[in-house]
Parts: structure tokens; C-alpha cells; sequence
């Protein structure tokens, strides 16, 4: 029997990319190869990208650049790009590096075995089309190896909101929901092997139609597996938050109080001008709806700084929505033109004054999480312990909020949901007794 070969992959962005980087490494598994965490021992490294962040693709080619010697050193070492950024430039990756050997979108990862046969016979393979079939159709099934305690588990795909800003529509396609019985089927299956918690992914999550409920009634549905014990869902749109999403969080147990709802800006020209279709009024109406629903909820955002066209009026508008909501946690970005959206045509906002507003929103943003956690000392809440920290004796976890829980304890193993009390917030965790 042959060696196994070793695949690398380094995986950006989202955790949609977390969840394809497993189903490639599945699919690959079935051509023989095997992880590992080493890109020098690897037969091939796949570079699953993002392109939300600034210069996304000049990252991934200085990315490329630093395994030329790799290559150079094994000829037959394999490299691939997969995602967005994969999407987005297609062919162009393969002109700029030439040690290329395969480029994959994220709608057709599902043919990675043909491809790498194909460049394993020397021929460059490429496959950025937006395939009339449902990768998901044709992906092998999950391997049975035993799982850690926490899963995320892909449901929809694509966006159609076209917010200006944004290359999702364009990277990833027109909103495409799974059929719920195929996502109860791969909920089950994790759940046999070891998983407590499983987090439903979307790039508009909320729009979720697969299910005749919406994704309220598949959330229903999960709640009902035996063994799964925690649900969560990221990432979701203000306008896809119905009703009945609404209630599920008041009504499911299984829900985990966490909720992340982008916003991005405070200022209902800059809304506009990013074409999200609410007003800043609208959102603090919504989670007003929510709070009624789950008082105890924890609130998660994204907040874009520095959109053009945003003036020291419309930045305030922001801080001002930042102060009436109060978040627990958030992410904060300068914004940065995306080739190819509407926004990339309009005059960008100074740098410096990009600078300073993100500095300024984000102490705003701290300050309130740090006050979050500090409202936890002396509450109880129940952790999902996932693996050891880093002193010995310590297991982590997350609370129900998300919070990442550390204790000192013997005993306690991956998987176990324990009450733990709160001891000490720390600037990006909580400690806890059992």
C-alpha cells in the first residue's frame, strides 16, 4: 500500500470557509490524502481565501510567494487555490503565479478530485463556474471519525442584497438554501460523533428557505435531536429577521442567547448609500422586538468606518446607535474598495480620518464589551468545555453568550456542559469556579 499523501490547507475569513476547507479535505481524503498542520510536508497546500479584507489578493500572492522555495525544492508539490479570492481573479492567479496548479470557487469544490487528478498529470485545472448542480449534491459523504463538541454546519449560501460594499453576490452567487432533511441528516451524523453544538452558517443565514418554516422551523427542528444540546446561526441581514425567528429565541432552549446582526453604519444617508434597505430607526426597532423576546441576549455587529461620502455628522449617527444598543461584542473595519462593487467607483474618505473614527468607535465598542463581562462576575452560566488551555489543570469553553470560559478543575472533559460561577473578566475571557 502506498504512502498517504499530506495536504495543507490554510483557511481565511469566515467560518463558511472553516466548513468548506473540512468538506475539501473530505473530498481530497477520498484521493488519499491525508491533513497536516506543516506546509513543508505537504503533497499539496490549498489556500482557502476570503475577499472581504483590505488587499485580500495581494495577501494571497504574497502568500503564494513564500512557498515558491517549496516548490522549487519539491516539483511535485501541488498548489491550489480555493474561495473567493480564487473566484474573483480566476485565471489571473495562474498568469501572476505560474507555480499555481489549481484554482476552485467556492460553488465548485465539489469536482476538487477530478481537478487534482488533473494536475497531478501536469495540466493547469481551473473551475470558477457557478454550476447548475448542488456541490452539496455531489460532496462524499462525512467520514465517521469521532468530532469535537462543537461543528458548524453550512445551510445557505450567496446573497442577493447587493450592498455596495460588498463581493459576496458576485464571489459566492444568488442566495441558494439546502433542503432541511440533508441538513438534519448531516446535523445527526455530527451529532453521533461527539458534537453538542453546531452552529448554522450563511452568507445571509436568516434567509434561509429550505425548510416550509424558514430558518425558525429548521431551529425547531434541530432543537428536537437528542444529544444536541446548543444551537447558533451566523451571519444574519436586519430585513430576513422575521417573526418567527424572533420568537424562536424566546421559545427555543436549545437557541444560545448570541445574536449577530450587522448594522454596519448609524447614519440612515450612509445606509442608504450602501443600499441595506433599513434605517438606523428600523434596526433599534428590531432588536428592541429581540430583547422583548430574549431579554438576556447578547448582541454581536459589524460596524464599516470611513464608507465614502461619510461626513463627521454621519459618524456620530453611528456612535449614537453604538450607545443606545450596547453591544457585547462587535467587529469594526476602515473601509476598503472591493473592485468590481458600486462603492469602488466613489471617492474615498482620508485615510487619517479613517484612522481616527475606527479608533475612536472601537474604544466605544470595548468599552462597552468590557462592561459586559464585568456585569457576568458572580453569575452563573453553563459552559461547553471543548478542549485544554494552556496552563495545566485548565479546561475552556463558551458560556451561553459566547463568552470564552477558562477553569481550573480535574475531571472535566471535552463535551461536558457544566455550571460554572465567574470569578474574575478578563480582556477577552472570563475565569469561572465549577
Amino acid at each position: 500500500m502506498s504512502a498517504p499523501k499530506k495536504l495543507f490547507i490554510k483557511t481565511y475569513g469566515c467560518q463558511m470557509n472553516v466548513y468548506d476547507s473540512e468538506r475539501m479535505a473530505e473530498q481530497l481524503g477520498g484521493e488519499g490524502y491525508v491533513r497536516t498542520e506543516t506546509a513543508e510536508d505537504a503533497d499539496m497546500i490549498l489556500l482557502n481565501t476570503c475577499h472581504i479584507r483590505e488587499k485580500a489578493a495581494e495577501k494571497v500572492y504574497s502568500e503564494l510567494g513564500r512557498f515558491r522555495p517549496l516548490k522549487e525544492a519539491k516539483p511535485d508539490l501541488k498548489i491550489g487555490v480555493a474561495g473567493c479570492v480564487a473566484q474573483a481573479e480566476g485565471a489571473e492567479i495562474m498568469a501572476r503565479q505560474p507555480m499555481v496548479d489549481l484554482v476552485v470557487g467556492p460553488q465548485s469544490y465539489h469536482r476538487l478530485p477530478e481537478l487534482e487528478r488533473k494536475a497531478r498529470s501536469g495540466e493547469k485545472a481551473l473551475d470558477t463556474d457557478f454550476p447548475e448542480e448542488d456541490k452539496f449534491d455531489h460532496l462524499a459523504s462525512r467520514p465517521k471519525a469521532a468530532r469535537g463538541p462543537t461543528a458548524f454546519l453550512t445551510v445557505q449560501e450567496g446573497c442577493d442584497k447587493f450592498c455596495a460594499f460588498c463581493v459576496v453576490p458576485y464571489t459566492r452567487g444568488a442566495e441558494v438554501s439546502r433542503p432541511a432533511e440533508r441538513v438534519m441528516s448531516e446535523a445527526r451524523d455530527l451529532v453521533e460523533r461527539g458534537v453538542r453544538e453546531i452552529t448554522l452558517l450563511g452568507q445571509n443565514v436568516n434567509a434561509y428557505h429550505g425548510h416550509e418554516g424558514g430558518l425558525a422551523g429548521l431551529i425547531r427542528d434541530l432543537a428536537e435531536i437528542d444529544g444536541l444540546e446548543r444551537i447558533r446561526f451566523t451571519t444574519s441581514h436586519p430585513n430576513d429577521m422575521d417573526d418567527a425567528l424572533i420568537a424562536a429565541h424566546g421559545e427555543v432552549g436549545k437557541l444560545m442567547p448570541y445574536l449577530h446582526l450587522p448594522v454596519q453604519s448609524g447614519s440612515d444617508r450612509i445606509l442608504k448609500a450602501m443600499n441595506r434597505k433599513h434605517t438606523a430607526e428600523q434596526y433599534v426597532r428590531l432588536i428592541e422586538r429581540i430583547r422583548a423576546a430574549r431579554p438576556d441576549i447578547l448582541l454581536s455587529g459589524d460596524f464599516i468606518v470611513g464608507f465614502p461620502g461619510e461626513t463627521d455628522a454621519d459618524f456620530a449617527d453611528t456612535m449614537s446607535l453604538i450607545e443606545t444598543i450596547g453591544y457585547g461584542q462587535a467587529y469594526s473595519f476602515k473601509y476598503s474598495a472591493r473592485p468590481g462593487t458600486p462603492a469602488a467607483e466613489r471617492e474615498e474618505v482620508a485615510e487619517d480620518v479613517k484612522d481616527a473614527r475606527l479608533q475612536e468607535l472601537q474604544a466605544l465598542l470595548t468599552r462597552q464589551q468590557r462592561e459586559v463581562q464585568d456585569a457576568m462576575l458572580g453569575r452563573e452560566v453553563r459552559v461547553l468545555f471543548e478542549k485544554p488551555g494552556r496552563l495545566p489543570g485548565q479546561m475552556v469553553g463558551k458560556s451561553e453568550y459566547l463568552h470564552a470560559v477558562h477553569v481550573h478543575t480535574d475531571g472535566v472533559s471535552a463535551g461536558d456542559i457544566l455550571p460554572v460561577r465567574i470569578v474574575a473578566s478578563n480582556s477577552n475571557s472570563l475565569a469561572g469556579e465549577i
